[in-house]
């Protein structure tokens, strides 16, 4: 069913938001030019989507035939919706989210914008969106040429986040990581109450070193044997002889 008037465009029922890429645009390969995507993950359950994008895609071939294919449909027509219970095409299994759900990738050169079941007035924070959340989003399908290849693209229009889901990005959450711990902070130990007339701990000083053993007291001075010197003799000045 063509949504807003456009038979190329549509709405999708809720589904689950993998490889968000809707906050900062990316190249897909080096050299490439930046995008915003999304890999919808869309329940098998929900026959309305499915309906609606086989249909929206079915209205961009037709478009394409005359303005991009020159008239002709190609016989090997690639489509942008894969089988999550099949493999990729190049050759590897989808990852586990992908079982039971219809996997289309849709990309835009402009930036989308994201808003709340609650508030569509208002784009979500960039916190509130991530890998794993669900949401119902507008695609618009177009047909393509390029490098010999052609087929039917996805774009991607905006997002409506709708609930919170597991994450799908690989690292856990901070609720997860400490659900046994809570919100129960650690105590500060009290403080030993202080106690009059106890002998404060002293600090350790280094024991006295000992002094180097320096000599006794020096010698007492010896007294030195004078010379003996004849005694002066007095002499009679009139006989010259000795008194």
């Amino acid at each position: 069913m063509a949504y807003q008037n456009d038979p190329m465009k549509c709405l999708t029922g809720e589904v689950r938001l993998s490889f968000v890429n809707v906050i900062t645009p990316r190249a897909a390969q080096q050299g490439g030019e930046p995008k915003y995507s999304v890999t919808l993950l869309i329940p098998k359950t929900d026959a309305a989507t499915k309906a609606d994008i086989d249909a929206s895609m079915q209205a961009a071939a037709q478009d394409a035939v005359s303005k991009v294919w020159n008239g002709a449909l190609p016989p090997n027509l690639r489509v942008p919706i894969y089988d999550g219970d099949s493999v990729r095409p190049s050759g590897e299994p989808f990852g586990e989210e992908c079982k039971g759900h219809w996997v289309i990738t849709a990309s835009t050169k402009i930036k989308p914008q994201v808003v709340g079941s609650d508030n569509i007035n208002a784009e979500l924070a960039p916190s509130d969106i991530y890998s794993g959340m669900y949401g119902r989003v507008t695609i618009r399908f177009f047909g393509y040429s390029y490098s010999g290849n052609k087929g039917i693209g996805c774009g991607l229009g905006n997002i409506m986040k709708t609930r919170d889901g597991e994450p799908l990005a690989g690292n856990a959450s901070a609720a997860s990581d400490f659900a046994a711990v809570g919100n129960a902070a650690a105590q500060p130990q009290a403080a030993q109450p202080f106690q009059w007339g106890a002998p404060a701990a002293q600090p350790a000083y280094p024991q006295a070193v000992a002094q180097p053993a320096y000599p006794q007291a020096y010698p007492q001075a010896v007294a030195v044997a004078q010379p003996a010197y004849p005694q002066q003799v007095s002499i009679n000045p009139l006989t010259g002889m000795p008194l």
